[in-house]
Formats: C-alpha cells, structure tokens, sequence
C-alpha cells in the first residue's frame, strides 16, 4: 500500500462537501479544497487554488519534472451528492477491505489514488509533469475542470472515477430539453372557453414512450442503447380550471457521435407528428442543457499504457468497456486531450450506503504510477 493513501482518504471522506448546487447550504467544496492544497505542498508538490466561481474552488496539484517530457492529467472530483438518509456520513468506518462514508466510491478514493500517485511521481524524478485536478462541482454543473482546463495542457489523462478497475473509454452523453403545450385558461364550468394544456400534452408524451422504443435497435457496441424518457410534467393551477400551460422536461442520453442539434431534430419531428394528428396543438422545445458524450479510440496509446500498467499491477489484462453515465471525462477530451477512465471498486454512489475497496484503491495508485514512469520519463 503507497504510504498514507488509506489515511488520506478517510481525512477526505470525513469533510463535508456536499454539493450546494444540489442541495440548499451544502458545504461546497472550500474546505476539502484546503486540505488539498495543503496536503500537496506539505508533500513537496505544487499546488494552485483556482476559484473562478466563489465558495467553489478547485486545486491544482503538479509534480513537475526535469523538462522536455509529457504532461500526464489525473483527475477527480471532490464534490459529492446529499447525505439524506444516511447514518455518520462524515465518520469513515473501516470493515475489512471496505471504506464506508459519504464519497468513497463516487469519487474521494479515486482523488485520493490520483494525489498520492502525483507525490510518488515527484519522487521519482520524470523528465515530464503529473497534474491531479482536484475539482469541483462535477455533480451538477462541471464548473471546477472546465476552468482547470483553461489553465492546464496535457498530453493524456486518466479520470479516476469508480470503474471497477476497469478501463472505460466511451460514455454517454445527455440532453435536457423541455417541451411546452399551450392551452386557454377558463373556468371548469366553461369548457366552450377553455383548451386543456395538459391533455393536450398525452399524446405527447405517447410519442416519447414509442420513440424510445425505436431507440432500443440502435445500440452503440461499447455502452448500450440510447434511450428518452419524460422526467418532469408540471401545468396547471388549480382542480376548477382549465390549465393554460404544461411543461414536460425530458432528457435524452446519447451515444457518441450524436449530437444535440440531432437530438433536437428529432424531437421537433415529433412534435410534427403530434401537430399532424391534432392541428389545434400549440407546441414547442427548447435545449435546457447538453453534456457530450466521450469516447476515445480503443487503440489509443493512453489505452495500450494503462492496460499494460494495470495487467502488471493485477496480475491479468483489465476489461476494456464503456459505461452508460456521464463524467467530466467528456470536457477533458473535448479540450482535446485523450482521455480514459479507471477507478476503483465500490458500491452506493448516491446511495444511503457508500463504500470503496481499499485493496482497489491501491491497486488504482500503483497503476496510475506505472503509467506516470512509462509516460513521463
């Protein structure tokens, strides 16, 4: 076991950052970004605090070389979900090979393995730089890597998210949009005046259920269908009259190689649809938010390194596979550095119970460092 890195983690797990963006006074990640920085500099690495956005900061940690070699990015997240339900979230309990606490799969033990193999780089004197990107905000709106990103070039990088000590290189994308249907607002003792926005909207949402199934026979080979659901309806003011609105969000997850301005053709197209069969419905869409999807090619040379560093680490070749959520992975390989994943094991992210295998988490260190001396020497 690297030296201090189950340590590390439990100090991790046991701050509270707890997304304010997704819950109303979360912690943010100030405090956890702190003991980053400070940990890194009492390391001997360098360490800079980037806070773009206030009260959410994200921390740089570099081991920089010699000179002349290629900078490899390690990258996690800080941030974590709410801790309802949940007993002690901040009291990292140890039972046998599991780490319990809120964060340690999704992702403190990945950003713990990524710091810890930041400081066994330094030690080893690289000609080229190991940067672990500490971030924030990754479960809501990726503030934290994409002003990481406008400061920091690398020529590879690996997200340490929980895989399984798999390595992942394609995920899906999302699309939220959000359709509205108009009616007319009239007293329920009216229905000459009145046009119900909501029933209005059924046949819409039929059109969503059967798009989805035609979605089902495209599969992509590495990470399964596409798929479209109804998320949200909302319409209506009171029982005694006629709703003049309705709004049905949506989202959509996407596979590589689509785009959002398809996926928006694609719902127009069914809002055409709609329109043919009732000529009085009055409808539109709009993009709420789009996050690409990620995939890079299985015969990159960042893929060939880690498989080759993880099959000396574990003694046989790891899987090679994709997964159906969505990671910062997607802008750090936008900004056109190729990029993978690999992370530990574990169970319970967003879950009332959260563990990690501390066995993988180690495992996931020595990788990341084997990678780092046939990467940046």
């Amino acid at each position: 076991m690297p030296a201090g890195t189950l340590e590390l983690l439990k100090t991790l797990v046991a701050i509270d950052s707890v997304n304010p963006s997704l819950v109303a006074g979360g912690a943010g990640e100030r405090e956890i970004a702190t003991f980053v920085a400070g940990w890194a500099r009492d390391s001997g690495l360098e360490a800079d605090v980037l806070e773009r956005t206030p009260g959410r900061p994200s921390v740089v940690v570099r081991a920089r070389g010699r000179g002349g070699g290629r900078t490899l990015l390690l990258c996690g997240h800080c941030d974590t979900v709410s801790v309802e339900g949940m007993r002690d979230p901040f009291a990292p309990r140890v039972e046998g090979d599991r780490l319990h606490g809120r964060g340690a799969c999704d992702m403190k033990a990945g950003v713990a393995a990524a710091l810890v193999a930041c400081r066994e780089a330094a030690a080893r004197g690289l000609a080229g730089d190991v940067v672990a990107a500490a971030v924030a905000d990754e479960e809501h709106s990726s503030l934290g890597v994409q002003e990481v990103l406008a400061t920091v070039r690398a020529d590879a990088a690996i997200v340490t998210e929980p895989t399984d000590l798999t390595v992942v290189i394609a995920h899906k994308g999302f699309v939220w949009s959000e359709v509205e249907v108009r009616g007319r607002a009239a007293h329920g003792s009216r229905p000459h005046l009145g046009v119900d926005a909501i029933a209005k909207a059924g046949p819409i949402l039929t059109a969503i259920s059967h798009l989805d199934g035609h979605l089902e026979a495209r599969p992509h080979p590495l990470v399964g269908r596409p798929s479209v659901h109804a998320s949200t309806i909302h319409g209506g003011e009171e029982l005694s009259s006629y709703p003049a609105r309705c709004v049905v969000g949506i989202e959509r997850r996407t596979l590589p190689e689509e785009t959002a301005a398809g996926v928006a053709a694609e719902l127009e197209s069914l809002l055409e649809a709609c329109r043919a069969q009732d000529p009085e419905l009055d409808a539109s869409q709009r993009t709420l938010l789009v996050r690409e999807p990620f995939e890079v090619a299985a015969d990159a040379p960042i893929v060939e390194l880690a498989g080759d560093a993880a099959t000396a680490v574990l003694g046989a070749p790891p899987a090679v596979a994709g997964a159906g959520y969505w990671t910062d992975a997607a802008f750090i390989a936008a900004a056109g550095i190729p990029t993978i994943l690999f992370g530990p094991s574990g169970e319970g992210a967003h879950a009332a119970e959260e563990w990690v295998s501390v066995s993988s988490m180690d495992a996931v260190t020595d990788v990341l460092v084997a990678v780092a001396e046939q990467m940046c020497s």
